[in-house]
């Protein structure tokens, strides 16, 4: 009979590509992988690895098994889901991650709050950006992610996940204290023009979209300082060095000597968790859910 948790392993591999990487998303050496990967090529008399320069890929009889491997375990998630269900009780671990400005404004109430109320549930979190929650979503390494989509350009989701909405997300120019628009009550984008930006590193969800939407107003920016915090950027401003984006979740304390005007037309962020549809009956799943929205509902 194949054992389980071999087939795990293959399905790690089959996922992220290498050795390394199955064993970092499984959480064990990179030896234990070869082991493993070992004694299921003797349960099932065939190679299922072959080397491929300094790495390893799946042969035919591997990318065979994996394909069923996946299915497996996606049937036996949702085996777990539904004994859960039955249950009715919030017990086992679940592990989390969001965007780092969610993380810091979200979880610290959320998860005190399924701790106090869940004595039972194992919670483990992360910072990622939503891209790549929304893959460790889907390939499995993590249960629950929270993410999001900017008013004019969604996030793009692939098939098996189930989403609910958090929050919406209002947004705000940073400027300096002696910007010569800091005075305003609203500005617009298009005021903007001749400034020098501070934004996240680019390929980032949020930089394209911030490039998407200034060139959308016949803007093409200035990008003079890459941040991935927004502190980081907000500490800039504050130094005199541009503006920049700066959401309202997990954003205070803003720093002296910046200003946040909102901008018209209303600029948000929708803000959801995603997960597999195979556990969406898990009541882990639903008490993370409920936890960040009311964590949501403080901050909103």
């Amino acid at each position: 009979m194949l054992n389980l948790e071999r087939l795990r392993t293959l399905d790690a591999l089959a996922r992220h590509g290498s050795v390394s990487g199955a064993a970092e998303g499984l959480h064990v050496t990179t030896s234990a992988v070869s082991q493993q990967m070992s004694k299921l090529e003797r349960e099932v008399g065939q190679q299922l690895l072959a080397k491929n320069g300094r790495g390893v890929r799946l042969t035919d009889a591997g990318r065979l098994l994996a394909d069923h491997a996946a299915r497996i375990l996606s049937q036996v998630e949702l085996a777990q889901s539904d004994l859960e269900a039955q249950r009715g009780q919030v017990v086992g671990e679940l592990r989390l991650a969001a965007f780092p400005t969610a993380a810091r404004g979200l979880f610290p109430t959320a998860l005190a709050a399924l701790r106090a109320e869940h004595p039972g549930l194992r919670v483990r979190s992360r910072e990622l950006e939503p891209e790549i929650g929304v893959a460790w979503v889907t390939r499995g390494d993590l249960d629950l992610a929270v993410v999001l989509d900017w008013y004019n350009k969604p996030l793009p989701l692939p098939d098996g996940l189930v989403k609910a909405s958090l929050l919406d997300d209002p947004t705000d120019l940073a400027l300096p204290v002696g910007h010569r628009l800091a005075d305003r009550s609203e500005v617009d984008l298009e005021d903007f023009v001749d400034d020098e930006w501070i934004a996240w590193d680019e390929g980032e969800f949020c930089h394209e979209w911030l490039l998407f939407t200034l060139r959308g107003k016949g803007i093409e920016p200035v990008i003079a300082h890459r941040a991935e915090e927004h502190h980081t950027q907000l500490a800039m401003v504050a130094a005199g060095l541009g503006v920049c984006v700066a959401p309202r979740l997990g954003r205070d304390p803003v720093p002296v000597g910046v200003r946040t005007v909102p901008v018209r037309p209303r600029v948000t962020r929708h803000v959801y968790a995603v997960w597999r549809a195979d556990a969406d009956r898990r009541p882990a799943i639903r008490a993370a859910v409920d936890a960040l929205r009311s964590a949501g509902v403080r901050v909103s």
